[in-house]
């Protein structure tokens, strides 16, 4: 990418080049969908897409944070003032960085962003995690990706007020080309997978479907809650340590809700160990199978689907895909199906004609191979 660009605004908005540019990608779950928040495994990978911070120290104590994407239109904070007590609107996603950081000083920011909102590809993790790449490097705070990861966490819990687990902003910061990431949630030890569909005439084709979602109105943390409940009740740590022979034996001790949220969390931990062991085989067809149970427990057993989502997810299987299954935390945003490259142009046009009938805005495709984590893209000038 070249930063020019994003350098002339920065000069226009604040009048100095910044010190530094940092980048962190969007992601794509292949599977492991909310399990993060209960110590599961999920396999993520980074998208191409990226969202850049370009970053100045000031000499005093007053924050001006700006977006290419909003006009340019600069919020001015004195960070004495930072707290998630503090209201706002998108810019609570770097002041919780800020927050969380403890910087010392006044900065400027000026984020450039390509993640598209609301569509389940973790725009705000991809936000948070070049802003803290950004600061960790000029603030010299030496911190590893594990504690980056945690810090950005702790901004969108904390500050923001989203009860989202730790995948998003690992997979943002640790990811490398062409793997997916196999992470463990309780302890954020990693493993490359190796992912390449394409030599086997296949690619992973992204649907946008516009039903733009957010996760600050309740859903999500409805489910998480359920999630907790569960584990509270039956004197457990985590999802981790339940095995469907056991809950089945405890459901007089939880809701009828709880017993389904329980249930797609145990069965989608085990389809992730699954889906690694058949990527590494190869057996891709086994793979697409694995999206779709994926896609039916979300929809069934969690309730955080949707109808465009389903739509999106039954024309693509309908069209010969192997697999397909909603992504991100639901409620909207985009689906996966894993087809064949020479029938690309054959899906979308059977999920173009499906959205139509079904009187839905028309959704947006693209592709994209796992790609590299968070950076630093520049210093100085």
């Amino acid at each position: 990418m070249s930063n020019s660009h994003l350098d002339k605004s920065f000069v226009e908005i604040f009048g100095e080049t910044p010190d530094v540019i940092a980048g962190a990608p969007g992601r794509v779950n292949l599977i492991g969908e909310h399990i993060d928040y209960s110590d599961g495994f999920v396999l993520p990978f980074a998208i191409a897409d990226r969202t850049y911070a370009a970053v100045r120290k000031r000499s005093d104590r007053i924050l001006r944070i700006a977006s290419m994407q909003r006009h340019n239109n600069v919020v001015t904070v004195n960070l004495n003032d930072v707290s998630p007590n503090l209201k706002g609107q998108w810019e609570r996603y770097v002041l919780g960085v800020i927050w969380g950081m403890q910087i010392p000083h006044g900065i400027d920011v000026l984020i450039d962003g390509h993640v598209p909102l609301g569509a389940g590809l973790s725009s705000s993790a991809a936000l948070e995690c070049s802003v803290a790449t950004a600061l960790n490097d000029l603030f010299s705070y030496g911190f590893n990706l594990e504690q980056l990861a945690r810090l950005t966490q702790k901004a969108e819990n904390e500050y923001v007020g989203v009860p989202c687990g730790i995948m998003d902003q690992s997979v943002s910061l640790m990811a490398q080309r062409g793997s997916a990431l196999l992470l463990d949630c309780r302890d954020l030890t990693t493993k490359n997978v190796e992912f390449d569909v394409a030599s086997s005439g296949l690619e992973l084709l992204i649907i946008d479907t516009q039903a733009h979602h957010s996760l600050t109105d309740g859903g999500y943390a409805e489910r998480r809650a359920s999630c907790d409940s569960v584990v509270k009740k039956l004197g457990i740590r985590s999802m981790r340590e339940l095995t469907i022979a056991q809950l089945e034996t405890s459901k007089e001790l939880i809701t009828v809700t709880e017993y389904f949220r329980a249930k797609h969390a145990v069965t989608e931990i085990a389809r992730v160990l699954k889906a690694v062991e058949v990527i590494e085989r190869k057996d891709f067809a086994e793979l697409g199978q694995l999206l779709n149970a994926s896609h039916a427990s979300l929809r069934d057993d969690y309730d955080v689907s949707c109808p465009e989502l389903n739509v999106a997810v039954d024309a693509s299987i309908s069209a010969g895909a192997l697999g397909a299954r909603m992504v991100g935390g639901g409620f909207g945003g985009s689906a996966i199906a894993l087809i064949k490259a020479s029938h690309s142009h054959e899906t979308i046009k059977k999920i173009e004609t499906s959205f139509t009938q079904n009187s839905f805005k028309a959704p947006r495709f693209f592709t994209s191979l796992p790609s590299q984590g968070a950076e630093i893209i520049q210093r100085g000038l």
